[in-house]
Order: C-alpha cells, then structure tokens, then sequence
C-alpha cells in the first residue's frame, strides 16, 4: 500500500496549560480532498499547522511526505514545506507590489523547484489567468488574488496543499469558484489537499469529512451533501457522539 501524504499519530498541541489537540490520529492518502471542521476552538487550524510542519506537536508524530517532520531541524523542515507543500490561506499571503508571475515564481526563486515558463502559463490558465501575469497583484480583485495563491501553490506540483478557510474572506460565487479549482487539481492533476473550513458548502467539495471537539477526532467518515454536513457539524459542536470511520 502506498505511504500516506500526511500521518498524524497520536498528535497532541499545548498552548500553556489549554491542549488544543488531544491525541489526533489520522491519514491522508494521495489524490484526496480532505476537509476538516468543527466549532471555534476545536483544534482545526491547530491541526492544519501541525500536518503542515509550520507548528511542532507537543506529543506524537507527524510525517508529511514521507518524512516524519518532528524530527526534522528547522532547516530541514523549511526546505520540506518549501519543496513539497502548497499553502493557499484565508488572506491570500502575497506580495502586493510584485506581479502576479513574480508571486507565482517566489518559491522556485528562493531556491525551491524549478517553474519553467510553460508550468507558469499552464497553472495562470488553469486558475482562469491567462494573460495576467504581468498584472500587479495589488492591482487584482480579492477573488483573482485567491487565483493567484492556488496558483502558486501548485506551480511546484507539491504532494499536498494545505488550505486554511480560502474562500472565508470571499463571497460565495467566488468562493464556489475557487473550490471549483481545488477539485479540479485533485481530480485532474491528483494532487492532495486538507482544507480547514466553517462553511459546510464549501466542505461539500471535499471526499473526505473530518469533525473535530475539544481537540479531539470524534466523526471522520464520506463527505456527505451540504445540509448533511451542517446537521452533523451541529450535533458535533453540541456533544453528541458520532461514530468514527476512518
């Protein structure tokens, strides 16, 4: 069987004395699209950090490509989240005096792998950027700026894109639009994607439905419709127990 793209074993984050998650395990095979959910404070973003490499865990393991990052030193795991990790967040995180190709390039030109121009051109037009390369990405709306992120994050063919809320700060037409293209990526390219999100429409994009509580995994089963997802996520944030299919 193939290794996961990302393994959480039995992984546990301190803030202090709160333990913002309590013995997480869970996997992410490759070519999947994986949302994860829960009400404010159930862990989610921690979790994503953690997967992702960009926060250490306090107890367990993680292993990101292969590689078991609790071990890693900072450098090694810099390079990891450089060369084989796409990130597309809530608030874009670009650089708004620099182009749009610019943006798009900013790994391959700090050293990570190499984006030819025909990488460049196939991923600006598999976002619906065709032509916008030289735009200023200060100069782009917020829905052509979340292009440009997914863009980026997949202009280094990574094993995985780690999406934290990416459409929270757009409205839901272009919200909808930009789902649209991670799934795209998953069926299409078969790249790998954990998406944090409260929206259970933009969930429902998703194969894959994780519900977190209190830090905890409590429902891990099939993505079901959207009205499913919200009725679930209910129950969840209220203490019902849910059975978990992993």
């Amino acid at each position: 069987m193939t290794e996961p793209v990302v393994e959480l074993r039995a992984v546990g984050r301190r803030y202090g004395r709160v333990w913002a998650l309590r013995g997480v395990s869970m996997s992410v095979r490759a070519g999947s699209f994986v949302a994860v959910m829960g009400a404010t404070g159930s862990g989610k973003s921690t979790l994503l950090h953690c997967a992702a490499g960009l926060d250490r865990p306090t107890s367990g393991a993680v292993r990101l490509a292969g590689r078991d990052v609790t071990r890693l030193r900072e450098a090694a795991l810099t390079r990891l989240r450089r060369d084989r990790v796409g990130f597309v967040f809530q608030f874009y995180n670009l650089l708004s005096e620099l182009t749009v190709a610019q943006n798009v390039l900013l790994a391959s030109r700090l050293g990570g792998p190499r984006v030819r121009r025909s990488d460049l051109e196939r991923v600006l037009a598999a976002v619906g950027l065709d032509g916008f390369g030289a735009r200023r990405v200060g100069e782009l709306s917020g829905g052509q700026r979340q292009r440009v992120a997914v863009a980026r994050a997949l202009a280094t063919r990574p094993a995985v894109i780690f999406a934290d809320e990416p459409t929270g700060a757009l409205d839901p037409t272009t919200g909808g639009q930009i789902l649209r293209l991670l799934r795209e990526a998953v069926d299409r390219d078969g790249v790998t994607v954990v998406m944090v999100t409260h929206d259970p429409p933009a969930a429902s994009f998703s194969d894959r439905l994780v519900l977190l509580r209190q830090g905890e995994l409590v429902a891990d089963y099939t993505t079901p419709d959207a009205a499913t997802i919200a009725a679930r996520l209910r129950a969840v944030s209220a203490g019902v127990n849910e059975a978990v299919a992993v």
